[in-house]
């Protein structure tokens, strides 16, 4: 046996690590492909609403790729015009659209098995999953980090300190001086929650954070 699987066996058996520790999670942070994901939709109900964008980045290696970005409109069945003073989205302005399945199939494509990472996670899967259940596709089986939860994990705990019970993206770009520019578009916030995700990294190694596996705990 490995020195390493003899360190994680003996963790184990302390009861420092309760769970076994999946093999492709086993490996360095930065070995892994995140791709770190947007949804701009026409609102929050889950049923009803739709999406009318997906952004998304490549982040490997500690690095943005930005030449490899992801920004698809899709066709706009559902219309709210109060979420458009938010996103901007209108009809008119997105002469390049395609059918949510057209849009779904691209994404589901460039996202490949990587391991998603957004800001407050469940909305956008939940958001996704809905419409690939409408146009006959799987669910994602991806595995997912939330920035707003490993944000959290960077907060020294004290009793001198108020901590929220939820912190948005504006929270986390303030903390980090991260420039607001294109915010509420879909590739704009992804970009954000991938600088922010980059910088709680940077905090988290401080407290011997290196494995993927760690995020997850």
């Amino acid at each position: 046996m490995a020195i390493k699987e003899k360190i994680i066996e003996s963790l184990q058996i302390l009861g420092i690590i309760k769970e076994p520790i999946e093999e492709n999670l086993n490996q360095p942070i930065e070995s892994a492909r995140f791709v770190v994901l947007d949804t701009e939709t026409t609102g929050f109900d889950y049923v009803n609403d739709r999406i009318l964008c997906i952004g998304a980045i490549v982040l490997q290696n500690g690095i943005i790729n930005l030449q490899d970005a992801f920004e698809h409109y899709m066709d706009q069945e559902h219309f709210d015009k109060s979420s458009v003073q938010i996103h901007g989205i209108i009809r008119s302005d997105v002469l390049d659209h395609k059918t949510e399945l057209q849009v779904l199939q691209l994404f589901l494509d460039y996202l490949g098995d990587s391991i998603i990472i957004a800001h407050h996670t469940k909305f956008d899967i939940t958001m996704i999953n809905n419409a690939l259940e409408r146009n006959g596709l799987p669910k994602l089986s991806n595995k997912t980090l939330d920035t707003a939860v490993l944000y959290k994990k960077t907060l020294i705990k004290s009793n001198l300190l108020v901590r929220k019970d939820h912190y948005t993206l504006d929270d986390l770009a303030d903390k980090f001086d991260i420039s607001k520019k294109d915010r509420h578009t879909a590739i704009g916030d992804a970009y954000i929650t991938a600088i922010a995700f980059l910088k709680i990294l940077k905090k988290l190694r401080e407290n011997k954070v290196a494995l993927l596996y760690q995020l997850f705990r």
